[in-house]
């Protein structure tokens, strides 16, 4: 009977155990459920793995390999993407391993849907033609500078490539000025303009002149800005016109010296006291606008009254001469 007891015992308190834990189970809040995807959500992904691409369309895919026959792409479809090293690009100088990175993205053309090996062969080169004379008229229309690297050279001037497409850059527009020595700009890098662009032909001149002789103007300009009023240069004789001489002061500026302050004396003509390719000492009387104006007659009328002040009051005499003449103060000036 004891036993009896406590197996009955035992039981209920299983019993009570089993209502405890099912009514904590019922006041607990619910976890939600993981969201199951749904068709939807995959649309894009399964639209594009069951996409069936033909030679002529244009694909984007991203580098998953790089080795010395080319590049493999990840097109997201059933079959990854080969390009042939000699297919990425039209430029000679071109390197696959070293002009290509894993995670690069570019856009090709497809050539074969199957290269035999269950890749899809593809052409950067094409791709690359086909945009290219798109962008480089927006480049010619647009004067945006370009960054070059010559490729090569010959007796007439410089080749280099912009959007795969290979350019030609004239000996005349090499520089400022005509270059003689063309061979020595091989491999240079520089900034160009797009000159001229001609589809049909295929022809697309480049020209670095412009950019250039901006920025000389540029360079001269601050140059001249730092120009003072004041100062006393010395410069050669450049250019003689009748109302003055234009004054190369070096590194580009000249200013203008003006037949009234060429000489404490009246003259006519420049050319009767300069000559050009003289060498002369001038003072800066004026700078604006850019442009500097030049005084030999203020150094004349300076080195005049210091000679006035070393040598100290001069005696007058009622009916004589002054001790010192103005012809005699001068007779020892010499203009250059």
């Amino acid at each position: 009977m004891e036993e009896m007891m406590k197996d009955l015992e035992e039981k209920a308190v299983e019993a009570a155990e089993e209502v405890t834990a099912v009514a904590e189970e019922a006041a607990a809040p619910e976890v939600p459920a993981e969201p199951v995807p749904s068709m939807e959500e995959f649309a894009d992904e399964l639209e594009a793995s069951f996409k069936r691409v033909k030679a002529g369309d244009m694909l984007k895919g991203k580098v998953i390999a790089v080795d010395e026959t080319g590049v493999t792409l990840d097109l997201e479809y059933f079959a990854p993407g080969k390009v042939p090293a000699e297919e990425m690009s039209a430029d000679p100088k071109f390197s696959v391993l070293n002009d290509v990175a894993v995670g690069d993205e570019f856009t090709a053309e497809v050539t074969k849907t199957d290269d035999g090996s269950g890749n899809v062969l593809l052409s950067k080169k094409k791709a690359d033609a086909k945009n290219a004379w798109t962008t480089l008229n927006a480049l010619h229309e647009n004067k945006t500078p370009v960054h070059i690297t010559v490729s090569d050279t010959n007796k007439a001037g410089a080749v280099a490539y912009v959007e795969g497409v290979r350019g030609f850059i004239p000996a005349s527009r090499l520089g400022l000025s005509y270059v003689e020595n063309i061979e020595e700009y091989k491999g240079k890098e520089m900034d160009v303009l797009v000159h001229e662009v001609d589809e049909k032909d295929r022809k697309l001149i480049l020209s670095a002149r412009e950019l250039l002789r901006a920025k000389a103007n540029e360079e001269r300009k601050s140059r001249r800005n730092a120009v003072k009023v004041g100062e006393v240069r010395e410069g050669k004789v450049d250019k003689i016109m009748p109302y003055g001489a234009f004054i190369d002061l070096g590194e580009g500026i000249s200013g203008l010296l003006h037949v009234s302050q060429i000489s404490d004396k009246r003259i006519k003509d420049p050319s009767v006291v300069l000559t050009e390719g003289q060498t002369v000492t001038v003072k800066v009387t004026k700078t604006e606008n850019g442009k500097i104006s030049l005084s030999m007659r203020a150094l004349i009328e300076g080195a005049s009254q210091s000679s006035d002040e070393e040598a100290g009051p001069r005696e007058y005499k009622s009916g004589g001469e002054a001790t010192t003449s103005l012809a005699s103060l001068f007779a020892g000036l010499k203009l250059d």
